[in-house]
């Protein structure tokens, strides 16, 4: 299941639906609107089944967070181009499939993605 942060916006959810990519939005679909970051969202991920969270915050680009039961990342692109580059990370050989992008923490940006994962003490990094 893909979630999409309430910081990711319209005309770029309208983009990852035309092209098909099902998510569900925090707020609407999942949540509520303006829940706290780490104080809320965490404990939202760990209840639902095996989510990948896609937001523009920071806060969640910590090592720290990395949990077998989600894939959290954080697109470090301007908002305008955020569609593009969750479909890059959905389509990317490393990442394509839901069980490849459990126990990781992403950070995507036009060079590429680095991220952490669990097991493993060192980042790894890719580029496009």
């Amino acid at each position: 299941m893909n979630v999409l942060d309430e910081n990711i916006i319209k005309p770029e959810r309208e983009r990852l639906q035309a092209w098909r990519i099902h998510f569900r939005f925090i707020g609407k679909d999942v949540g509520a609107f303006g829940m706290e970051d780490r104080q809320e969202i965490i404990p939202l991920l760990h209840r639902l089944r095996r989510p990948t969270f896609f937001t523009r915050d920071q806060d969640f680009n910590k090592r720290k967070l990395l949990h077998a039961g989600y894939c959290l990342v954080y697109l470090d692109v301007g908002p305008e181009e955020t569609a593009e580059f969750i479909r890059r990370v959905l389509r990317h050989s490393v990442f394509r499939t839901q069980a490849q992008r459990m126990g990781k923490v992403l950070h995507v940006r036009h060079a590429g993605v680095s991220w952490w994962e669990r097991g493993n003490r060192v980042e790894r990094a890719l580029s496009w």
